[in-house]
């Protein structure tokens, strides 16, 4: 067998650390924006009607975004926009541990176990690029697990209604396995999307900036290579978003199949529903992503040396 490409290997202490900190600075950050993407994409009427009054398309476009506060002032507006805040710090610190913190552990096994694999099909470099790209793949899938907290913080963002009189451990004890609803259709979207993600950025930093070593690109290579990353994510994943962002947001008492939501979408909007909110996921969802995958990308190797030099 050959030997293991030569990646350092972070701490567990270090990728858990800077994955957090990078979850946690995004939701600080980057909540309002994703609340907005989701109530755009859960909107299934047209929101701008060439020849209507710019005030009425404007009023239109408030009611989707800002909801019971699209009359209300500038701060109440804001306000508006943190919804379940609390899902959503549990969710995303959650998440970005698992995969950010996760990934490395995943594409380490492959580099011991697996590294002739992935060699002798694609070559040196590429196998490189694949087993990382594999292992955000494989990471994505698992991301299920997460799924009630992305549920219930989906809801409170797009459909407030369904909470109404309902506390936090009264949902999960009612709903159970309801809350895994789209769980098939989210690991279809994550599969394809985190084998992007990973493996645009590796490609980043293996072909153009030629890196033998990723963890030591400096905060520039880092942030090219999650742009990478993250366009080639969010354009792969985008139409089973929708899909698996419409399942999620149904009242619990009323869901619905992913296969009927397709074909309502296709027979009602067009091939075009699939891409619906893609525009402002790409503006403003992009550069959640490019900042949360830099951040943990640049913290993750800054935390290991930190711990390493405390021994």
């Amino acid at each position: 067998m050959s030997p293991p490409i030569g990646n350092k290997s972070e701490s567990g202490a270090a990728r858990f650390a800077g994955s957090a900190s990078s979850g946690i600075l995004e939701l600080a950050i980057f909540h309002p924006v994703d609340t907005v993407a989701k109530r755009l994409m859960s909107n299934q009427s047209k929101l701008w009607i060439s020849g209507r009054a710019f005030a009425e398309n404007k009023a239109a476009v408030d009611q989707v975004v800002f909801k019971e506060a699209a009359n209300a002032g500038f701060f109440k507006k804001w306000a508006s926009l943190f919804p379940g805040l609390g899902f959503a710090a549990g969710y995303k610190v959650a998440q970005r541990v698992y995969k950010f913190g996760g990934q490395p552990f995943v594409r380490d096994y492959f580099n011991s176990h697996h590294r002739d694999l992935f060699v002798g099909t694609f070559g040196e470099k590429t196998g490189k690029t694949m087993m990382h790209a594999t292992a955000g793949s494989v990471v994505g899938i698992g991301e299920i697990a997460l799924l009630p907290l992305d549920v219930l913080k989906i809801k409170r963002q797009t459909n407030p209604e369904a909470f109404r009189g309902r506390g936090f451990l009264t949902i999960v004890k009612d709903e159970g396995m309801g809350l895994y609803r789209g769980a098939g259709w989210t690991a279809a979207r994550n599969a394809p999307g985190s084998f992007a993600l990973f493996g645009g950025s590796a490609f980043v930093k293996e072909y153009i900036f030629h890196l033998d070593d990723y963890s030591g690109a400096t905060f520039f290579q880092n942030f090219c290579s999650s742009i990478g990353g993250a366009v080639a994510s969010i354009t792969v994943a985008a139409p089973l978003d929708v899909v698996k962002t419409r399942i999620q947001n149904r009242n619990f008492d009323n869901p619905e199949s992913g296969a009927k939501i397709i074909k309502d979408l296709i027979k009602h909007e067009g091939f075009g529903g699939f891409f619906k909110g893609l525009t402002p996921k790409i503006l403003v969802v992009g550069p959640k992503l490019i900042f949360s995958f830099t951040v943990a990308q640049q913290l993750i190797p800054v935390f290991h040396k930190f711990f390493e030099g405390q021994k």
